[in-house]
């Protein structure tokens, strides 16, 4: 499947001198030259890779590819851009499209990035306390060397260690840890793919009755007591009236 430059999972960052495109190994990239290109006569467009040509193209749209890229590019000539198939390491690179004519004119250049898959993160769980009905979950997610410890509640998720920042230029895969869909997820991340482990909150926090601090008595067993009392005083009542009464008649 190609990567589409701007689509997908590959990233597109401009800067002053060329854009950085990441793209997963294997995978194919089109390399777009985003504007109308007209050649003149006898003026040639050219895309490059470091300083060998892969394409040549005339001004009467005769086109040639260098034979080490037989079978791995496609040109089109109605737009100029260049695809790229089955990227690999050595494909990474400043790829540059150039017009030569009485001087040589850069239409556009690109740093293209070879990233691999992201490995599955791994997802600990530190501790769990229950608070005021509200369950706290502490986590650490880990991934490729990093990782990131978070404490989590049923809604929301903040970073307590670890690192997980990064630019949008970076290599360096990404660890995010949040809550979504009754989960707490572990995300790892780079610039062409991402991989996740969930662990479900009601599984960590199960609802239970808080037993009472010791010394304390629960109002079921005061009324217990309370009436215990109450039927103690009564027969003892009852008790002392029929005595009396045999005593006052006998």
């Amino acid at each position: 499947m190609s990567l589409l430059l701007g689509f997908g999972l590959m990233t597109c960052i401009a800067s002053s001198e060329s854009s950085s495109v990441f793209v997963l190994k294997g995978q194919d990239v089109r390399l777009d030259v985003q504007e109308n290109v007209q050649l003149k006569e006898l003026e040639v467009f050219k895309w490059t890779f470091r300083s060998a040509n892969i394409v040549r193209c005339s001004d009467t749209l005769s086109v040639r590819v260098s034979p080490e890229y037989n079978n791995r590019v496609e040109f089109y000539k109605g737009n100029f851009s260049l695809l790229l198939k089955n990227i690999q390491e050595g494909d990474s690179g400043p790829y540059t499209a150039v017009v030569n004519g009485d001087k040589e004119n850069t239409i556009i250049a690109y740093q293209l990035i070879l990233q691999e898959r992201v490995e599955p993160p791994l997802l600990t769980v530190d501790s769990v306390s229950l608070i005021n009905g509200i369950c706290n979950v502490t986590v650490t997610c880990r991934g490729q060397n990093t990782s990131v410890t978070s404490s989590c509640n049923n809604s929301t998720c903040s970073q307590v260690g670890g690192e997980s920042r990064w630019a949008e230029t970076s290599t360096v895969p990404l660890l995010s840890v949040y809550v979504a869909g009754g989960s707490i997820i572990c995300n790892h991340s780079n610039q062409v793919s991402w991989a996740t482990e969930s662990k479900k909150t009601v599984e960590l926090c199960p609802m239970k009755s808080v037993s009472p601090p010791a010394g304390s008595m629960s109002v079921c067993m005061l009324k217990i007591i309370l009436v215990s009392v109450g039927l103690v005083i009564m027969i003892s009542a009852v008790i002392t009236v029929h005595i009396r009464d045999r005593f006052h008649y006998g």
